[in-house]
């Protein structure tokens, strides 16, 4: 299994990004797939998953702006980024899990968290005010 992101860079507050990850080793019928984010000194947080439905979830502070889609056709999953505040900035990861995700997008993004099996090495978003 690869996943590899991209996409990452620098803007100013009010901005967007679209990230990228390209998977490869597996199949998207078999796993859900999403993003988490980690800043310095801060633990890991997921910010949103699609299962292979097509169902999406988000955390609450990205509700509205930031949106998760996937190409089955390019194996390759991405998450527009609007309206970026400062406190958006972290490095980026995208991962999978097997694990039916279901239910509220809190309880569904806490179980993609303590399930995920595989993940990139990142991708680095910053955004300054």
């Amino acid at each position: 299994v690869q996943l590899v992101e991209s996409g990452g860079g620098s803007v100013q507050a009010g901005g967007s990004l679209r990230l990228s990850c390209v998977a490869s080793g597996f199949s998207f019928a078999d796993y859900a797939i999403g993003w988490f984010r980690q800043a310095p000194g801060k633990e890991r947080e997921g910010v949103s998953c699609i299962t292979p439905t097509g169902e999406t979830f988000y955390t609450d502070s990205v509700k509205g702006r930031f949106s998760i889609t996937s190409d089955n056709v390019k194996s390759t999953v991405y998450l527009q980024m609007d309206s970026l505040k400062p406190e958006d900035a972290a490095n980026y990861y995208c991962a999978i899990t097997q694990k039916i995700l279901t239910g509220s997008d809190r309880y569904a993004l806490r179980l993609f968290m303590y399930a995920m099996n595989y993940w990139g090495k990142g991708t680095l978003v910053t955004v300054s005010s």
